[in-house]
């Protein structure tokens, strides 16, 4: 089986998960989502052989080549950037973790609200201010929540963050709890907004202490990428 061992990482990260929610105090369960990104389909089985349902994809096309040769029922979700011109292929895809937008935000809305459904999102913050990254900062997420909020075809479950590439804990901590805040934000325009997406597989217990519901791991399930 591609991934020997994989059972055991998982477990280890389940204990670990544990740990750091009681360290954290926010007493929150935590989804783990498996990032397959350049691994192939087989990393999709791997993971479900081990107990992740949730399966996570940086790219449409990558995704969309990979679930047709995943049996498994694994839950697809989209992690990355999305272009408009592509949000038809948001129909295979349980969630979408990067509505990072209010021109994607209104796209989306539209043609799932023409369709008589509403997509579970999560917003995409951008609160460590990185050019690089895309999402609201927390002052235009105050001004867009409630317009969001009014999308028809959006279910808007929370917030997802990225914080720095090996940013020292002091930044991962305020990165985080800024991503909370932005959750918050989005309460009080009336949305539910109780899942946070936040942590990878070098930050994840720290975002678990600073609440994360959702953490995207890769290399520390399937090893390290091959370029």
């Amino acid at each position: 089986m591609p991934f020997p061992g994989i059972g055991e990482r998982v477990n280890e990260v389940r204990e670990r998960i544990s740990d750091a929610v009681r360290r954290g105090g926010h007493g929150q369960s935590v989804r783990i989502v498996a990032v397959t990104k350049t691994y192939g389909p087989e990393a999709a089985a791997a993971a479900w052989a081990a107990g992740v349902k949730i399966v996570g994809e940086n790219r449409i096309q990558e995704a969309l080549d990979k679930m047709d040769h995943v049996p498994e029922p694994v839950q697809w979700h989209l992690i990355g950037h999305l272009q408009r011109n592509k949000v038809k292929h948001l129909d295979r895809f349980a969630m979408f973790h990067a509505l990072d937008n209010e021109r994607l935000a209104n796209a989306v809305s539209e043609r799932n609200a023409a369709l008589g459904r509403r997509i579970p999102v999560l917003v995409q913050v951008n609160v460590s201010g990185e050019e690089t990254k895309g999402g609201f900062d927390l002052e235009g997420l105050r001004e867009a929540a409630p317009r969001l909020a009014g999308l028809a075809g959006l279910d808007i479950r929370g917030t997802m963050t990225m914080a720095p590439y090996e940013a020292p804990e002091r930044v991962l901590r305020e990165v985080f709890g800024r991503c909370r805040e932005a959750a918050g934000v989005l309460r009080e325009a009336g949305l539910e907004s109780t899942e946070l997406s936040m942590g990878m597989s070098g930050d994840y217990e720290v975002a678990v202490e600073e609440g994360a519901t959702m953490v995207r791991l890769g290399t520390i399930l399937f090893g390290e990428r091959t370029p």
